[in-house]
């Protein structure tokens, strides 16, 4: 009984860490474009991309150390190292580090926008799409391992 219910959790986070992906890049999309054009009112546009991106980071460090292939759950193959084995090197170091960085420039990003500086609001979120870009386990992406869909629960 407990098994089934730490199961679902660990489904429901991965499928929550998922779609809040979409998210994420739907309103940093938005968030980009209205500092591109310079809009007034870019704190109150820059504020959901913000909270959403903190979210998505405590799902995230949960996903990492107690996720299906958490560093507290899984094991390595004997005699590979993390740094060695493409699939925990993504998933344990190269995925969590762009990430990280790309939430960190969100948060950069809506501290200029606070003062309207539209300039490195561009800057700062341009990057952080570029870093979210490579960084997500698209389901195109052979490193994955199991093949991720576009959406939770699709293959």
């Amino acid at each position: 009984m407990i098994q089934i219910k730490v199961n679902f959790m660990e489904t429901g986070l991965l499928h929550l860490h998922s779609l809040l992906r979409w998210v994420i890049l739907l309103l940093l999309v938005l968030a980009l474009f209205a500092a591109f054009a310079k809009k007034d009112n870019l704190k109150k546009l820059t504020l959901p991309l913000l909270i959403s991106s903190h979210i998505m980071l405590l799902v995230g460090i949960f996903q990492w150390f107690w996720g299906r292939y958490g560093i507290l759950k899984a094991t390595l193959p004997q005699g590979e190292s993390v740094m060695k084995n493409k699939f925990y090197r993504f998933f344990w170091v190269e995925h969590p580090l762009l990430m990280i960085v790309a939430i960190l420039l969100i948060t950069l990003g809506h501290s200029q926008a606070k003062i309207n500086n539209h300039k490195k609001v561009v800057t700062y979120f341009a990057i952080a799409l570029l870093a979210i870009l490579a960084a997500v386990p698209w389901p195109f992406r052979e490193i994955v391992g199991e093949g991720r869909g576009w959406l939770p629960g699709m293959k």
